[in-house]
């Protein structure tokens, strides 16, 4: 039985390795080549620790850490989705439960039940934590396309509104960041890096 519990959970493991060969459109600063998901997970984890003060309100931070680190993981069947593409986002939700119940269900039974409500609370943005979450998983992506000069924003014909719509929500989470934010997607515009 033991031993059976220890073999899902490294099954669950080796599987989630294949995050690693999962390909964002974000640049890493210095715009050398792009991000992979799990390079994100663990830079969106660290963010969490270092950002927490700035939440709307008292977090978990170690269940924010979770979250993140488990947010993307469906990404090994279902791709990652780009932000701005409005025909892949259609049928995200569904490519997504479908390989949350894949990639979860390797696990024994008590973990896979904790995966998947924690990755469901990140999805449904139902609690502060998860508000929090979303929202460093929004400004990481602007802080990366303001320090690689708007590489993937102009690659992609992004303009300044579509933006600002598709990011509103990191206030939700946080006031602050926010309106550090709008700061940058400004800024960007100023230096030529955002199209208006």
């Amino acid at each position: 039985m033991e031993n059976d519990r220890l073999d899902r959970q490294i099954r669950f493991l080796l599987e989630i390795d294949r995050l690693k060969q999962i390909i964002r459109r974000s640049y890493i600063i210095g715009a050398s080549r792009k991000e992979n998901a799990a390079e994100h997970s663990w830079h969106l984890a660290v963010m969490a620790l270092v950002l927490a003060e700035h939440a709307q309100q008292p977090l978990d931070v170690m269940r924010v850490v979770r979250m993140l680190l488990i947010h993307d993981l469906v990404e090994i069947d279902a791709g990652d989705t780009f932000i701005y593409d409005t025909v892949g986002n259609r049928d995200k939700a569904d490519r997504e439960r479908i390989a949350a119940a894949r990639i979860f269900g390797l696990l024994p039974d008590d973990q896979q039940e904790a995966f998947r409500e924690l990755w469901e609370e990140f999805e449904q943005q139902a609690s502060p934590e998860a508000r929090f979450a979303a929202a460093l998983d929004r400004l990481m992506p602007l802080l990366h396309n303001y320090h690689s000069k708007g590489r993937t924003w102009q690659e992609h014909n992004i303009k300044k509104q579509r933006v600002i719509d598709r990011n509103r929500s990191i206030q939700d989470g946080s006031a602050q960041l926010w309106e550090v934010a709008r700061r940058l997607i400004d800024d960007a515009v100023a230096q030529g890096y955002l199209s208006e």
